[in-house]
């Protein structure tokens, strides 16, 4: 086999040195896409520290104080990424600093190992508390959860709250402030998971001061690396992360619980580079850029037959709203067009380079976070060109 080729030109070589087709992300952020594009600056620092070795204990000390100083927690840890992140959140919210209760995870013997969420939270990353062996507890009915119901099912076998932050506020369901004031009366811990909550960039550490005493938070979302995350909150509750995650596994007295959510070096350094870089960035110029480069798109798709062109923005939990703008929505009309909507995504899907866009119904959500200039130029041509097939 020849050697992995070099790619300086951007042209997606490596790939295809290994039979992959590169993609053009028009999604936005995912995890299945990659997650983001990393800036100079952290490629920088991951590059320089993929130079030096390090004690990984030292490195994680030292990165988590800088992140829980820039947030205004009493302390964090980095994970690779927020589901990680509450897996083992549940991990130490059991195990505590005890390493040989770490050691017994997943069995949960002896331990307090009840995960409480409102069954109007259930969402797909709450796996990720069952993952340790502890049990999900669900409160209340979809129809809703009441005080009196959250106060019955906390016992001495709780072990944590699982709040999940995009669901609070939803109707029938009890607010973190609410959840919070039972959980002290009673001396359960909370962890919200707040993956991508991170704009305006206040919000991540505004949950500590509702009432959570952990929070998740995903670095792919800032600008980080697809499998860098963190862990924020008490201070002996990240001790207790720090006993159940991967260090000393070898070296240490304890065959510790997180062996497997070991991390490199250079991912840690970029997910606290890319937080350092996300709190200062103007995000009013990060905005009015997705503006202009949505203009750019409906420049090139003005004037096409049974198209409609509408600027929107496409959230991180996947809904359309008017503003901020971030994506050009684009409406297709197959009688006038020639295409459906879902035929047209295919057709991009299928091209060279791919193309991967947002289907929604009978329009394309064309999302600008991770677009370059030139590739919204070449969207905007290889929709032209399907027209004119």
């Amino acid at each position: 086999m020849n050697p992995t080729p070099q790619d300086p030109a951007g042209t997606g070589a490596v790939f295809r040195h290994f039979g992959v087709v590169p993609v053009i992300n028009a999604c936005g952020i995912y995890t299945d896409l990659g997650g983001s594009r990393l800036s100079p600056r952290v490629w920088a620092a991951m590059t320089e520290t993929n130079r030096h070795f390090v004690r990984m204990t030292d490195l994680l000390d030292r990165t988590g104080e800088r992140i829980a100083d820039l947030l205004g927690a009493e302390a964090a840890r980095v994970t690779p990424g927020a589901a990680a992140a509450i897996m083992l959140g549940t991990a130490a919210c059991m195990a505590g600093a005890d390493g040989n209760r770490s050691q017994q995870l997943p069995d949960t013997h002896g331990m307090k190992s009840e995960v409480l969420i409102q069954a109007g939270h259930r969402y797909k990353y709450d796996r990720q508390t069952i993952m340790t062996g502890a049990r999900l507890i669900e409160i209340g009915s979809a129809n809703g959860t009441r005080v009196d119901q959250y106060e019955a099912a906390i016992t001495e076998r709780s072990a944590m709250i699982l709040h999940p932050a995009h669901l609070d506020g939803k109707p029938g369901t009890l607010s973190l402030e609410q959840v919070a004031a039972i959980a002290r009366r009673h001396g359960v811990p909370i962890l919200v998971d707040a993956a991508y909550m991170n704009y305006p960039t206040d919000i991540m550490g505004a949950y500590l001061g509702q009432g959570a005493d952990l929070v998740a938070i995903s670095a792919k979302y800032f600008g980080g690396p697809n499998a860098g995350g963190f862990i924020m909150g008490r201070k002996d509750l990240v001790a207790a992360v720090a006993n159940v995650h991967f260090t000393r596994y070898e070296s240490g007295q304890y065959l510790k619980y997180g062996r497997p959510l070991k991390m490199d070096r250079q991912i840690v350094v970029a997910v606290a580079v890319a937080l350092e870089e996300w709190l200062a960035m103007d995000h009013e110029a990060r905005f009015a850029n997705y503006v202009r480069q949505v203009g750019l798109l409906k420049a090139k798709l003005t004037g096409l037959r049974s198209l409609s062109l509408a600027p929107m923005n496409f959230t991180m939990d996947e809904r359309l709203i008017p503003e901020p703008v971030n994506c050009l929505l684009v409406g297709f009309d197959k009688a006038g067009f020639g295409l459906s909507a879902a035929e047209a995504a295919e057709a991009l899907k299928n091209g060279t380079p791919s193309i991967m866009t947002v289907l929604e119904g009978d329009k394309l959500a064309i999302v600008m976070d991770v677009l370059e200039d030139d590739e919204v130029g070449l969207i905007g041509d290889r929709i032209r060109a399907l027209a004119r097939g």
